[in-house]
C-alpha cells in the first residue's frame, strides 16, 4: 500500500461521531449523506414494507379520491402505481379510476415511475431529471399549493417531509398506502441499535418517518428497556427528527427531539452536523485543544480514534478537568473490567498512545491519572 493510500481521509464536521439511522426507505441515501461528513452510521429499519393486495385503507382512499377529485397526484414508485391500478381493477374500480387520473395533472418521480404510469394508458405531466422526491416537492411549492388537494401515492414508510411540508403550505393531502408498515423480519439489528443507544454507544439516533419511531418505542417497552431508552434519549443522545409529524410518537414519551426547518435529509443531516460538534466538550490540556467526541478525541484539529475502553477513562477524567481520579474510580468507570486495577493501567497506556500526545494525561503517583488542564484554566473547571 503507498502512502497516498495510507493517508487518512479529511474529517467531516460528523468525524468522530457515531448516528442511528431507523429508516427502512432511503437509508442508503441517508446513510451516505451521514458517511460523507465523517459519521459513522450503525443502520437497523425499525419497520418493513409489505404491499398491499386487498386493503381497505388503499379502497377507502380510492373511493375518496373516485368521489372527490385531487388536482394533483404524486406518483412516487412504478411497483406502487402498478399495486394501485391492479387492486382497483380487483375491486372493479379499474376503468373509473384510470379516467380519473387522465383529469388530473399526474406527476412521476422518475423513468420507472413514467413507463409504469405509460403503460396504463397514462400521460404524465411531469417528471423531474433527477428522479428525486425532493425536486417535485419543489416543482409543487413553487406552483403554489395553498387550497389545492394532493394525492401522494405513498412508500411503505412516508416519505421524509414531503407530506408535512404540502400541509405547511396550504395544501390538502390525501395519502395512497400502496404497502404497510410492518416489525422487521430479523429483529436483531434493532435490538443491537437499541442496546447502542441505552449503552450511550450512539451519539444522534435519527428518525425519518411517525412509525419508525413508534415501532423503536414498542420494541424498547416489549424488551423492558423503554425508561433506559427515553432516558439516554433526553440525556445523552440527540434524537433528530425530518419533521414535527415524524417526531410526534417521540414527544408523546415526552422526548425532546431537533428538526430541520425543512422537512428533507438533507437540511436534517446539515442540522446534525451542526448540533454534534456543537455538544462535543472542547479543553486547553498541555498547551493543546482537545475535543471530546463520541468515539474520537480531536487534538488541535487532528482526530484520533480512541477504544471504547479509552473513552470511557477519558470522560472519567473530564468529569472534573484537571482533577486526580484514582485508580478504583477509573476501574468502575472502564466497562466489564472486573476488579484488577492493572486494567486501568493497561487501557491508559493504549489511551495514551491512541491521542498520540502521551503528556495530556498525568500520572499522579500512588494517587491515580489527571488530565492536564493548562494552568490559566485550573481555577475555571476547579468547581466544575
Amino acid at each position: 500500500m503507498d502512502d497516498k493510500q495510507q493517508r487518512p481521509p479529511d474529517h467531516g464536521p460528523l468525524a468522530g461521531f457515531t448516528v442511528g439511522v431507523t429508516a427502512a426507505r432511503r437509508a442508503d441515501e441517508l446513510g451516505a449523506l451521514l458517511q460523507r461528513r465523517g459519521a459513522s452510521v450503525l443502520h437497523a429499519p425499525a419497520l418493513r414494507i409489505v404491499p398491499l393486495a386487498d386493503d381497505s385503507e388503499l379502497l377507502a382512499a380510492t373511493k375518496e379520491l373516485l368521489d372527490q377529485a385531487p388536482d394533483v397526484v404524486v406518483a412516487a414508485t412504478a411497483i406502487g402505481f402498478r399495486g394501485w391500478i391492479e387492486a382497483a381493477d380487483g375491486w372493479g374500480l379499474g376503468e373509473d379510476l384510470l379516467a380519473r387520473l387522465r383529469e388530473v395533472e399526474l406527476l412521476a418521480r422518475g423513468p420507472k415511475v413514467k413507463g409504469a404510469i405509460r403503460a396504463a394508458g397514462l400521460t404524465e405531466e411531469w417528471s423531474p431529471s433527477s428522479e428525486s422526491m425532493a425536486e417535485v416537492l419543489d416543482r409543487l411549492l413553487e406552483e403554489g399549493v395553498e387550497g389545492r388537494r394532493i394525492a401522494v401515492q405513498l412508500h411503505g414508510e412516508p416519505l421524509p417531509g414531503f407530506v408535512e411540508a404540502l400541509r405547511a403550505g396550504g395544501a390538502e393531502v390525501v395519502g395512497v398506502p400502496v404497502y404497510r408498515w410492518m416489525p422487521p423480519e430479523d429483529i436483531g439489528p434493532v435490538d443491537r441499535l437499541l442496546d447502542a443507544t441505552v449503552g450511550r454507544g450512539l451519539d444522534a439516533l435519527t428518525f425519518t418517518s411517525a412509525p419508525a419511531a413508534a415501532s423503536l418505542l414498542s420494541r424498547a417497552e416489549e424488551r423492558g428497556l423503554l425508561t433506559e431508552l427515553l432516558a439516554a434519549l433526553n440525556h445523552d443522545v440527540l434524537p433528530a427528527c425530518v419533521g414535527p409529524v415524524t417526531a410526534l410518537p417521540l414527544q408523546a414519551r415526552g422526548v425532546d427531539t431537533v428538526q430541520p426547518e425543512r422537512f428533507r435529509l438533507g437540511p436534517l443531516v446539515q442540522l446534525l452536523c451542526q448540533e454534534l460538534p456543537g455538544r462535543a466538550r472542547a479543553l486547553p490540556v498541555a498547551g493543546h485543544r482537545v475535543e471530546i467526541r463520541g468515539h474520537a478525541v480531536m487534538v488541535d484539529g487532528v482526530l484520533r480514534p480512541v477504544p471504547p475502553a479509552g473513552m470511557s477513562l477519558l470522560r472519567a477524567l473530564c468529569r472534573r478537568p484537571g482533577w486526580v481520579v484514582g485508580r478504583a474510580e477509573l476501574l468502575r468507570a472502564l466497562p466489564g473490567a472486573g476488579r484488577d486495577e492493572h486494567a486501568v493501567e493497561t487501557a491508559m497506556a493504549r489511551l495514551r498512545t491512541a491521542l498520540g500526545t502521551p503528556k495530556l494525561i498525568q500520572t499522579v503517583v500512588k494517587r491515580g491519572y489527571r488530565l492536564a488542564l493548562d494552568p490559566a484554566t485550573d481555577s475555571k473547571y476547579a468547581d466544575a
